[in-house]
Formats: structure tokens, sequence, C-alpha cells
């Protein structure tokens, strides 16, 4: 059961959560085509992917490698031979556009007096590209990257980093992702958990379920009003 009153910080993903992971080949569409859409689809599911993979194998690169072979592998798919286009995404990928309801829900929990933090799977410098693009890097009071673990979600060294770094137990963290998997091994964690949940997945059949799925950030700032 959530809280509000026990909840001293709001942590977040970064990838699909605050920063639209398909807004670099969106603003390619008229270079990809119609199934922009796809192809940003299947460079994403590639890139959470490899990052599963490596960390199973024990053969950690860092996000920005792991997005590179990511790419190369939905270009190859999509029949694309054009090195321009691959640097142009790659350069979109470190400015990335935040959701609309970012800036606001971020500003609202600062005023209530809650800290406010990233956890992602990207690397210091994709994290501060995005959020200086973003405009939000005075929101943050600390974005931390799994570079200081070695090993990518869902592993639970990533989820303490959090904790450990705010100086916080564990239920005294709202984690927010709007990726299932990341919300539900966050939960299984010992976080309390958002799951914003904007297009409505299923539930995943892991342990455990967020205490609550919202389809929204502006959500998020009302859970603790």
């Amino acid at each position: 059961m959530l809280r509000p009153n026990e909840i001293r910080a709001v942590v977040f993903d970064a990838y699909g959560t605050l920063f639209d992971w398909a807004s670099a080949a969106e603003r390619e569409r008229s270079a990809l085509g119609p199934r922009w859409r796809d192809f940003a689809e299947l460079w994403r599911s590639k890139q959470v992917q490899y990052t599963f993979l490596r960390s199973l194998q024990g053969r950690h690169a860092d996000f920005s490698i792991v997005t590179t072979d990511a790419l190369d592998h939905a270009l190859e798919a999509f029949g694309v031979d054009d090195r321009a286009l691959r640097a142009r995404l790659l350069a979109l990928h470190e400015r990335l556009e935040a959701y609309p309801d970012a800036r606001e829900t971020l500003e609202r929990l600062r005023q209530r007096g809650r800290a406010t933090a990233i956890l992602s799977n990207g690397t210091p410098g994709m994290l501060a590209a995005a959020v200086q693009h973003a405009g939000l890097s005075a929101l943050f009071d600390a974005v931390l990257s799994v570079e200081s673990v070695g090993i990518y979600k869902p592993h639970p060294s990533v989820y303490a980093l959090a904790s450990e770094r705010l100086g916080l137990v564990p239920g005294q963290v709202l984690f927010v992702s709007a990726n299932g998997w990341d919300a539900f091994s966050a939960k299984a964690f010992g976080f309390r958990v958002a799951w914003c949940n904007r297009t409505r997945q299923p539930h995943e059949r892991i342990p455990e379920r967020p205490d609550v799925e919202v389809r929204s950030l502006e959500e998020v700032g009302n859970l603790l009003a």
C-alpha cells in the first residue's frame, strides 16, 4: 500500500518514462518512411534486450554502445544503409524529447518537499545531455547511472544504488517507471512503485506488482498531494 506521508524521494526511470525513446526516429520519419514507428520499436526492444543479455553474460558495455548496436540491428532489419542517417539518429538519441508532463510533475513534487532523482541504464554523459536538452537540470537532486555498479536493471544492485545515494530505506522511495519489467522489478527490490502505464500494457508475470498504476506523470504528482 502506498502511504504518501512515508515517501521522502521520487526516483524516475529515464527512457520511456521522462524521455520519449521514439522521438529520435520520429524526427527522422521523412527519411525512415511510414514505418518509422515500427523502426523505433525494434530499436528500443533490441536496446533493452541487449542490456539483459549482457548482464546475464557478464559482459557489460555502456548504454551508448548498446544503443548503437541496437540501432545497427534495426537499420539492417529494415534494409537501411545510410551512414548519415545513422549518425543523425544517434545524435538525436542524445537529445530525446521530454514528455509534456515531466516538468510540471517534477516542479510539483519538489514544491511538496520531495527529493527527485533519475535512476537509469543510460551513461552519465547520455543522461546529462538529455536532462540539459529538456531544461530539467535544476529539478533533480541526483542523476544516477548503472555505470556506478557495472550492470543493468533489473539487477538489485542498481535499485540499491538509489537508496544508498539518497540515504533512504527502500520503503521511503517512490520509484516511477513506464517500463513494466522495471516497475515490477523495483517493487520486488522493496521500493514503493508507480507504474506509468501510458499504453495500457498487460501486467508482467513476474514478482511483484507495483503499488499503483497510472496513465501519466501528472497522476504521479497527484499521488503525493
